[in-house]
């Protein structure tokens, strides 16, 4: 056993003893200040839980045309998605994109600009960094705990928990991008007198797009992967069917929920990537590595 070099009990008790006072003197300011992205989430839920199947089916498999100009990938799609119709977990899924789609979209609004203010500065890119390895590393269930004393189980704090999951790939690659556009054309750039704003959105952006689209992929998979975790705590969709099959140890149930959110990765990540790759061959660039 290692020795025990100090007591560390009061630090633990004034770790709580803090949140705590968070909780009694602040808990209904950061609940208003949360109540927004609570109601943009049950929006975006109402909105597709409104629309006919058919009609998320024929955009989801347009999108994947759009996307490849080929016949394969959208029928993958469309099995994809009759496949989790016919085994009954359409509604599900729909609540399970819903919250994927409310983090995702908060996470680019506050993704991006801080990538962008990393690529620009040296000092941010050293302070944003580690806490970015910190979000990355700390196993969710640990930033869940304040998150669910503050605003309780429900919605909120599953929103909050799968942002905060979700956010540091696109920064990372944000910043990758536009750091790694070519010096040359930057050089051109600023030869022919553009200001910082417009090499940035002129220039920079553009040539960075299919980087940052794979950044968004990757967080709409890392927001995928929370959803089991997130049901936990209330968010429902395909991750509390799979809770609910562990409990009841109904194989069936688990198993067909688990591939709906496979279903889902699946399709989401086929048709960014897509995208992703319909980008890089405008811009004549090789595959984001």
């Amino acid at each position: 056993m290692f020795p025990e070099l100090i007591d560390t009990r009061p630090l633990r008790r004034a770790v709580d003893d803090g949140l705590n006072w968070v909780v009694r003197n602040w808990g209904g300011e950061l609940e208003a200040a949360a109540y927004p992205l609570l109601m943009f989430l049950n929006w975006i839920e109402r909105l597709l839980l409104a629309t006919p199947w058919w009609l998320i089916v024929a955009i989801l498999v347009g999108l994947a045309f759009l996307a490849t100009r080929n016949w394969k990938l959208p029928v993958v799609v469309l099995v994809a998605l009759v496949f989790m119709g016919i085994m009954e977990l359409w509604r599900d899924a729909m609540v399970t994109t819903a919250l994927m789609l409310a983090a995702t979209l908060t996470a680019i609004v506050i993704s991006i600009p801080i990538g962008v203010w990393m690529s620009r500065s040296m000092r941010v890119r050293q302070i944003v960094t580690p806490v970015l390895d910190l979000m990355q590393t700390m196993p969710s269930f640990v930033y869940l705990i304040p998150a669910v004393m503050i605003f309780g189980p429900g919605k909120i704090p599953a929103l909050l928990a799968t942002i905060v999951y979700a956010s540091p790939p696109l920064m990372r690659l944000t910043d990758l991008g536009l750091r790694n556009v070519d010096p040359a054309v930057m050089e051109a750039s600023r030869a022919f007198g553009d200001t910082p704003t417009q090499r940035l959105f002129g220039v920079q952006v553009p040539l960075a797009l299919p980087t940052i689209l794979a950044g968004v992929n990757q967080t709409t998979m890392m927001a995928l992967a929370m959803v089991v975790i997130a049901s936990m705590i209330g968010a429902g969709g395909l991750g509390y069917q799979v809770l609910q099959g562990i409990g009841r140890l109904e194989v069936s149930r688990g198993l067909f929920a688990g591939l709906g959110i496979v279903v889902l990765a699946i399709v989401f990540d086929r048709i960014t990537q897509a995208y992703g790759k319909r980008l890089q061959e405008r811009f004549g660039l090789g595959e984001v590595r």
